[in-house]
């Protein structure tokens, strides 16, 4: 990472939207998106009715960083050398002897050296933002109860119906139409699920505008959903604030992408128009690419290399894409950097209705886990006669590979000096 990080020296400063400027209330998200997976799976796909019950310990098992084997149903920790530190069978933790036996010292089957492997394939799933850990949870309990339906099955083919729970609740239309449990329940009572941007990210943000720099809002939500996001956290005028906004990015797409794969589309009445040959003028957009909206930047900046900070809290959607295909620089929103705070919310989103809703609640998903410990470093059992070593996760040598610096929120920056120069964190 780097040593020092200069924001007055960024001309263009860009933000993707969830979990990034809008804070989530995570206890009360994570339910609503779990929720929204069980039923699908339980009443369309016949799934054990087991799983639409969920008590506040079983949150323990939703750890950022795991990586699902899609075959057997295997939940990993990886070392950053690509050895398995912790292992479980859905929610059922190997003991030592048999994680040794299962993977021994070597490299895990699917893992690559280059900490730029991919974040999704057909065989395994890396869990890596809040909007897909309580899936993981979901995805443990699955397993657990085809092992024990099937008389311990080795492997499983559950994952094309979590795929289709997803895009049942996610899809485009989803919002528009009222389809599913997940974006209902926000349009409902979105101040259960959203904390308003404090004061502080604001005024920064009108800082960073006054100051001459563009402002890029880059997110793969809809642009129905990101207006509803958006004007509940930072108001009815918050359009005011970017140059920019980009909605349904698709990302990592948007990066990775050509021009000619991943047009820019004008909207009208949220819905989307012709694709444009090329990006003109600042404004609202849907899906589009890195290359052509560089090529604004230039125009707008004036200057052949603008300088670019993209800041968002996915590395597989965000981070690393932005680093490795457009060398922007990138700052990594991590609230595990916050410790555990024992579910305390910071003094800036206060929780009013605390108290007010009933069932059972998720942990904050950034605390540590005492299941899988540190996101960031854990330790491997020595061989015998040895002792125990730490070692870095794979995980956070992949932040420390691609991000520019890690911060545990937006309110972190926008209440230091904003536009001095920024130690890393």
């Amino acid at each position: 990472m780097a040593q020092h990080f200069c924001l007055a020296s960024c001309d263009v400063v860009g933000f993707d939207l969830d979990h990034t400027l809008c804070r989530y209330n995570l206890p009360e998200s994570a339910l609503l998106i779990y929720n929204s997976f069980a039923q699908f799976l339980v009443k369309e796909k016949g799934y054990d009715k087991e799983l639409l019950t969920v008590t506040p310990e079983d949150w323990d098992f939703c750890s950022k960083g795991l990586a699902l084997d899609l075959e057997d149903g295997h939940f990993i920790k990886l070392a950053d050398n690509g050895t398995v530190l912790r292992a479980s069978h859905g929610t059922k933790m190997m003991a030592p002897e048999v994680l040794a036996e299962q993977y021994g010292r070597k490299e895990w089957k699917h893992f690559i050296s280059d900490t730029g492997m991919a974040s999704r394939s057909g065989k395994y799933y890396f869990y890596d933002n809040y909007f897909d850990l309580p899936g993981a949870l979901l995805c443990a309990r699955v397993v657990d109860s085809l092992t024990k339906q099937n008389n311990g099955q080795k492997t499983f083919d559950f994952w094309k119906d979590v795929v289709a729970a997803i895009q049942h609740n996610y899809k485009v239309s989803a919002f528009k139409e009222n389809c599913g449990i997940y974006f209902p329940e926000v349009k409902r009572d979105p101040g259960r699920y959203l904390y308003s941007c404090p004061e502080s990210v604001k005024k920064w943000l009108q800082q960073l505008k006054n100051a001459g720099k563009i402002l890029l809002l880059i997110t793969s939500s809809h642009s129905d959903y990101c207006r509803l996001l958006c004007e509940h956290i930072l108001g009815n005028d918050f359009a005011d604030l970017f140059d920019i906004v980009i909605t349904n990015a698709l990302k990592p797409g948007f990066f990775s992408h050509s021009p000619s794969q991943r047009p820019f589309r004008t909207l009208e009445n949220d819905e989307e128009q012709e694709a444009l040959p090329s990006l003109d003028k600042p404004g609202w957009y849907s899906q589009g690419n890195a290359a052509h909206l560089y090529e604004l930047l230039k125009k707008m900046t004036g200057k052949p290399e603008p300088k670019v900070v993209y800041f968002g809290d996915s590395m597989h959607s965000d981070i690393f894409p932005a680093r490795h295909y457009s060398n922007w620089e990138t700052v990594l929103i991590l609230e595990e950097l916050r410790g555990d705070r024992d579910g305390k919310p910071e003094e800036s989103e206060p929780l009013e209705k605390k108290g007010k809703y009933e069932g059972p609640k998720a942990k904050p998903l950034y605390t540590l886990s005492k299941t899988w410990g540190s996101f960031f470093i854990d330790s491997v059992s020595g061989l015998e006669n040895t002792e125990d070593s730490l070692v870095y996760t794979w995980s956070c040598k992949r932040i420390s590979t691609y991000s520019t610096i890690a911060i545990p929120s937006i309110e972190a920056i926008a209440e230091h000096r904003s536009l001095q120069s920024t130690p890393s964190t």
